[in-house]
Protein backbone atom coordinates (compact mmCIF):
# COMPACT_ATOMS: atom_id res chain seq x y z
CA UNK A 1 0.00 0.00 0.00
CA UNK A 2 3.12 2.46 0.19
CA UNK A 3 4.44 2.76 -3.53
CA UNK A 4 7.47 4.51 -1.89
CA UNK A 5 8.95 0.94 -0.96
CA UNK A 6 9.98 0.18 -4.75
CA UNK A 7 12.58 2.69 -3.86
CA UNK A 8 13.61 0.64 -0.95
CA UNK A 9 13.56 -2.60 -3.16
CA UNK A 10 15.91 -1.01 -5.70
CA UNK A 11 18.06 0.25 -3.34
CA UNK A 12 18.46 -3.40 -1.72
CA UNK A 13 18.96 -4.95 -5.10
CA UNK A 14 16.15 -7.09 -4.33
CA UNK A 15 14.77 -9.41 -6.91
CA UNK A 16 10.70 -7.86 -6.54
CA UNK A 17 7.61 -8.82 -9.32
CA UNK A 18 5.24 -6.18 -7.89
CA UNK A 19 1.69 -6.79 -9.25
CA UNK A 20 -0.65 -3.29 -9.83
CA UNK A 21 -4.46 -4.10 -10.02
CA UNK A 22 -5.29 -0.80 -11.88
CA UNK A 23 -8.97 0.06 -11.86
CA UNK A 24 -9.03 3.56 -11.34
CA UNK A 25 -11.45 3.14 -9.00
CA UNK A 26 -12.33 1.57 -5.76
CA UNK A 27 -13.52 -0.94 -8.25
CA UNK A 28 -14.77 -3.96 -5.68
CA UNK A 29 -16.37 -1.39 -3.20
CA UNK A 30 -18.65 -0.39 -6.21
CA UNK A 31 -19.30 -4.01 -7.28
CA UNK A 32 -19.89 -5.18 -3.72
CA UNK A 33 -22.28 -1.43 -3.23
CA UNK A 34 -23.88 -2.33 -6.92
CA UNK A 35 -24.66 -5.77 -5.95
CA UNK A 36 -26.23 -4.71 -2.73
CA UNK A 37 -28.39 -1.81 -4.22
CA UNK A 38 -26.62 0.58 -2.76
CA UNK A 39 -25.77 3.92 -4.87
CA UNK A 40 -22.01 4.67 -6.29
CA UNK A 41 -20.84 7.82 -4.65
CA UNK A 42 -16.82 9.50 -4.92
CA UNK A 43 -15.32 5.73 -5.98
CA UNK A 44 -13.70 6.79 -9.31
CA UNK A 45 -10.32 8.82 -9.10
CA UNK A 46 -7.10 9.46 -11.85
CA UNK A 47 -3.77 7.20 -11.30
CA UNK A 48 -0.32 8.25 -12.27
CA UNK A 49 1.06 6.43 -14.75
CA UNK A 50 2.47 3.68 -12.76
CA UNK A 51 5.09 2.36 -15.67
CA UNK A 52 6.62 5.94 -15.11
CA UNK A 53 6.59 5.75 -11.60
CA UNK A 54 8.37 2.74 -11.05
CA UNK A 55 10.76 4.01 -13.67
CA UNK A 56 11.23 7.01 -11.64
CA UNK A 57 12.58 4.93 -8.64
CA UNK A 58 14.79 2.68 -10.62
CA UNK A 59 12.65 -0.23 -11.34
CA UNK A 60 11.13 -1.65 -14.48
CA UNK A 61 7.71 -0.92 -15.15
CA UNK A 62 5.27 -2.58 -18.02
CA UNK A 63 1.34 -2.79 -18.69
CA UNK A 64 -0.29 -5.75 -19.50
CA UNK A 65 -2.71 -5.07 -22.65
CA UNK A 66 -4.62 -8.25 -22.70
CA UNK A 67 -4.93 -11.09 -20.21
CA UNK A 68 -3.06 -13.62 -23.05
CA UNK A 69 0.36 -11.17 -22.58
CA UNK A 70 0.24 -11.70 -18.46
CA UNK A 71 1.81 -14.76 -18.51
CA UNK A 72 4.84 -13.65 -20.63
CA UNK A 73 4.76 -10.26 -19.11
CA UNK A 74 5.56 -11.98 -15.32
CA UNK A 75 7.22 -15.09 -16.42
CA UNK A 76 9.81 -12.58 -18.45
CA UNK A 77 9.96 -10.22 -15.34
CA UNK A 78 10.76 -13.22 -12.62
CA UNK A 79 13.61 -14.45 -15.07
CA UNK A 80 14.99 -11.03 -15.58
CA UNK A 81 15.39 -10.00 -11.70
CA UNK A 82 15.54 -6.70 -10.11
CA UNK A 83 12.53 -5.16 -9.29
CA UNK A 84 9.73 -5.17 -11.51
CA UNK A 85 6.20 -3.13 -11.44
CA UNK A 86 3.75 -4.74 -13.65
CA UNK A 87 0.09 -2.99 -14.09
CA UNK A 88 -2.52 -4.82 -15.20
CA UNK A 89 -5.93 -3.53 -15.86
CA UNK A 90 -9.12 -4.67 -14.32
CA UNK A 91 -12.51 -4.89 -15.87
CA UNK A 92 -15.16 -5.71 -13.66
CA UNK A 93 -18.21 -5.95 -15.89
CA UNK A 94 -18.72 -10.30 -15.95
CA UNK A 95 -18.46 -9.70 -11.57
CA UNK A 96 -22.63 -9.36 -11.30
CA UNK A 97 -23.07 -11.87 -14.00
CA UNK A 98 -20.44 -14.06 -12.93
CA UNK A 99 -20.62 -13.81 -8.98
CA UNK A 100 -24.08 -12.86 -7.97
CA UNK A 101 -26.20 -13.99 -10.62
CA UNK A 102 -24.24 -17.38 -11.95
CA UNK A 103 -23.67 -18.53 -8.77
CA UNK A 104 -26.39 -20.75 -6.92
CA UNK A 105 -28.36 -19.01 -3.80
CA UNK A 106 -27.45 -20.76 -0.50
Amino acid sequence: MNSQELETAVRLKLNLVVLVLEDRAYGMIRWKQEADGFAEFGLDFDNPDFVAYAKSYGAKGARVGSAAELKTTLEAAFREGGVHLVVVPIDYSENMRVLVHGLPSA
